[in-house]
């Protein structure tokens, strides 16, 4: 499940599933390759994966929000997701209480990403 973050539209980052995808190697290489939107297919091409890791750790990439969706709208009719980072900084901290948190520094959106978010969520309202 992929899901598209945007301030305001969820609470922030569960700090298990931050720590565990940037503990994972395939999910590292994946960020690094990610400079600039790609595909599942892309992203497994470029990584050297196999398709089903690359979706795996995508979702994994996902559900820690350090990745955004995009929907490609082609003219044939057959939409493409692309993926993204959705981060510029992950900050770990030990607040007063003595327990660990995690923050995301997001980039700033541009027109071209608030009109991709705002297509994600249309698709998805279609879906359900």
């Amino acid at each position: 499940m992929v899901r598209d973050f945007r301030p305001g539209s969820d609470p922030g980052p569960h700090l298990q599933p931050v720590l565990d995808a940037l503990d994972d190697e395939d999910c590292r290489t994946i960020i690094r390759r990610l400079d600039e939107p790609l595909t599942a297919g892309e992203v497994s091409e470029e990584c050297d994966i196999p398709a089903s890791t690359a979706y795996r750790k995508l979702d994994l990439l996902s559900e820690a929000q350090l990745l955004a969706e995009g929907v490609e709208v082609r003219q044939d009719g057959h939409h493409a997701t692309r993926y993204r980072t959705d981060f510029e900084e992950v900050i770990v901290s030990l607040a007063e209480d003595r327990n660990l948190g995690v923050s995301i520094e997001r980039p700033a959106d541009d027109a071209a990403d608030r009109l991709a978010s705002m297509w994600s969520e249309v698709r998805k309202g279609a879906d359900q």
